[in-house]
């Protein structure tokens, strides 16, 4: 289970208290490396503050490959379609591994 706390010890209100990842990052991570197998860095991080509402993925796929920017993005929001229709906004940093 997801926990965000506002406490003393956090430094900005959207920071969790937890360092561990949320059901959320972990969904989505998961449908990630299904959808890329190739990924060779992938990041997910809630930016809600732990709610789920915004998220902010990081991903290196040889999948993207020739491929502009604006089609790698396409493509991760094709694998995550049924997760966006929860959110409130999506975060997308895509790339291609150095060689």
């Amino acid at each position: 289970m997801s926990t965000s706390c506002t406490c003393i010890g956090c430094i900005s209100p959207l920071q969790r208290c937890l360092s561990t990842q949320t059901d959320g990052e972990v969904r989505i991570a998961n449908i990630l490396r299904e959808k890329f197998p190739s990924a060779s860095s992938l990041k997910v991080t809630d930016i809600s503050g732990g709610c789920g509402a915004m998220y902010e993925i990081h991903i290196e796929s040889s999948e993207f490959q020739g491929k502009k920017t604006v089609q790698q993005h396409q493509l991760v929001n094709q694998a995550l379609k049924e997760e966006i229709q929860g959110m409130h906004g999506l975060r997308i940093f895509t790339g291609v591994p150095d060689q």
